[in-house]
């Protein structure tokens, strides 16, 4: 493209187009031309990036003053073309805010709903209760009226209105009747602002030289009255202040990423308390750095809230150059546990999410918890299909192995396969590991079928070591190989994988620790229940099981009959020619006495 040589060595944002004009994504860059001939001088990894490349028809740039001017330029591009290959703002829940109403007498509540005109909002609030312990202190403080009456001056100096129940119960101040008390309205209106804000100190002394006043003036009742509306007011502000008096206003950030889904919440702290938060969820639609996501979010969460704080804590330094803003990373200290709170709400967010996720699309669960598995252990495939393998038997004999498959992190019991020990003798289970192992995959090799993306061996380093010889040695596969080893108690612990292996530990809360010891309890429930039934059918194994011609039905009538299988030995050609036939009971008979084994 020749407008690649035209492009200027400054700060700006640019616009990639396809064939048919639309914008397919925007990009800020400090340098226009070095950013932007980026794209086209080196082959790209990610393959997003590299189908974006492909799609590019034509170029657009704006050159701006500074880096920062080019971010809020590109954010507002964004959000305006919401271009394919840019990141994603996804929408979460509507979260609530407080109104105060632009009304002659405002009233104060909860919305989900912004509309410009109607009042003041506060927020929006994601965390916790916040929003009703707000009202509720502000309606247990201060008598402000809560129904929905389209109050007007003029009909209450015309008494066109009635106090309601709630005058009566002293909840409502009777400002629709012109009550003395309502005169102190708007004040009480200020008071639950500055509430709402966060100001919470200036009002506590306020009615605490009041209720010094009262005490004064011996008038105990209206003192007392005081002196609850002061405890009331500590009490919210011992909830909702976590730091010292040292802690003034700023803005606190947590991050957390779940593959291309990235979580940014922010708390807004004033006064030490906490006035607002919210948390936003991004879609990475490139190979965008954790950095440059951070600083997304810092920009977009800041606006919303309405942010003019100049000092940020954040848990990494940001892809920002904002010269005004003071961004620092908190070690120890009160903004050490803010930054901690933070993190530990953007953390319930996304396990929130994931959990909704996970109830409308159960696969997608799956899929990432097989992802959390191959990014555990390096893998180049995601693990869809698993096996495991098991062998049980009582000192050699009986001896069996079983292999499960699970497919999606779900068993996939079709795939399951049972074999009975053919080749080794006595208790060895290494040798019947190779054994079993061969004949699995020589069956699916001979049937064309599907390998497994990875094998799990249930018994550590020396099961890993029988199959890799198998896998490997024998038949010439590549198969990622991983192991469980168990502590003292033989309770699963540790995941082993390579050669020599590498150990990684797994938290018993972990999606992935939940699928092991799942793929394990299988793998020894098949064994067992095979290794069982087959130990069963040995025990009641009769001789007369080794004859031909004899089935169940026949096998039982002959042992009603004689009694026996030695008292059938005893009998006479004419006694089993008696009881089955001429034909059956004579080659029965002689079946009998030509084989010296029975």
């Amino acid at each position: 493209m020749s407008i690649l040589q035209q492009l200027p060595k400054k700060p700006g944002v640019y616009q990639h187009l396809d064939k048919e004009g639309v914008i397919i994504y925007v990009g800020k860059a400090k340098n226009l031309k070095r950013r932007v001939n980026s794209y086209f001088q080196k082959t790209h990894e990610n393959y997003k990036t590299s189908q974006l490349v492909k799609k590019i028809a034509d170029i657009r740039y704006v050159v701006v003053d500074s880096e920062q001017d080019a971010f809020l330029l590109e954010n507002n591009l964004i959000k305006q073309y919401q271009p394919h290959y840019n990141i994603l703002l996804k929408d979460g829940k509507s979260y609530p805010s407080i109104c105060i109403t632009k009304e002659p007498y405002p009233r104060i509540f909860k919305t989900r709903r912004v509309l410009k005109g109607v009042g003041e909002y506060y927020g929006p609030y994601s965390f916790g209760n916040t929003v009703d312990l707000v009202l509720e202190l502000i309606h247990k403080l201060y008598p402000i009226r809560t129904c929905n009456m389209p109050l007007s001056i003029d009909k209450i100096e015309q008494s066109k209105y009635k106090v309601c129940l709630k005058y009566h119960l002293k909840n409502c101040c009777g400002v629709c009747q012109a009550m003395p008390e309502s005169e102190h309205y708007q004040d009480w209106i200020r008071s639950a602002r500055q509430i709402i804000k966060g100001d919470a100190h200036d009002i506590s002394k306020d009615l605490h030289q009041q209720m010094m006043t009262f005490s004064a003036q011996m008038q105990y009742e209206e003192a007392q009255r005081i002196k609850e509306k002061i405890e009331l007011l500590d009490k919210f502000m011992s909830k909702n202040i976590i730091t010292n008096s040292s802690v003034k206003d700023l803005d606190v950030f947590g991050y957390d990423e779940q593959q291309d889904n990235v979580y940014i919440s922010m708390l807004h702290i004033h006064n030490g308390c906490i006035v607002q938060g919210q948390t936003i969820e991004y879609k990475r639609q490139l190979d965008e750095s954790r950095e440059q996501m951070l600083a997304y979010g810092i920009h977009e969460l800041r606006s919303q809230l309405g942010s003019e704080c100049q000092e940020v804590l954040v848990p990494f330094l940001p892809d920002v150059t904002e010269e005004t803003l003071h961004i620092n990373i908190a070690f120890s200290g009160d903004k050490k546990k803010l930054l901690d709170l933070a993190m530990q709400n953007v953390r319930q967010y996304k396990q929130d999410r994931l959990k909704q996720a996970d109830k409308l699309n159960p696969d997608q669960r799956a899929m990432r918890i097989l992802s959390q598995l191959k990014d555990l252990l390096h893998l180049e495939s995601l693990p869809v299909f698993i096996d495991s393998f098991d062998n049980s038997n009582i000192q050699g004999t009986n001896a069996v192995g079983v292999c499960v498959r699970f497919a999606k992190a779900k068993p996939s019991k079709s795939d399951y396969k049972r074999f009975a020990i053919q080749t080794v003798v006595g208790a060895d289970d290494y040798a019947s590991m190779r054994e079993i192992v061969r004949r699995r995959y020589q069956d699916i090799i001979d049937e064309n079928g599907v390998f497994p993306n990875l094998i799990i061996a249930d018994g550590g380093l020396g099961q890993m070591n029988a199959i890799r010889e198998v896998i490997e040695d024998q038949l010439g596969l590549h198969i990622p190989i991983a192991g469980l080893k168990k502590d003292s108690r033989h309770r699963t612990q540790t995941l082993l994988f390579g050669f020599p292996p590498n150990e990684f530990t797994l938290p018993i809360t972990s999606d992935v620790f939940r699928l092991m010891v799942a793929i394990q309890d299988e793998v020894h429930r098949f064994a067992i229940t095979y290794h069982k039934n087959k130990r069963s059918k040995s025990q009641i194994h009769s001789q007369l099981d080794d004859l031909q011609r004899v089935g169940p039905k026949r096998k039982q009538l002959i042992l009603t009959h004689f009694g026996s299988f030695a008292a059938a030995k005893r009998a006479t050609l004419k006694e089993w020619q008696q009881l089955l036939g001429t034909n059956c009971g004579t080659d029965i008979y002689e079946q009998i006495q030509n084989d010296l084994s029975l």
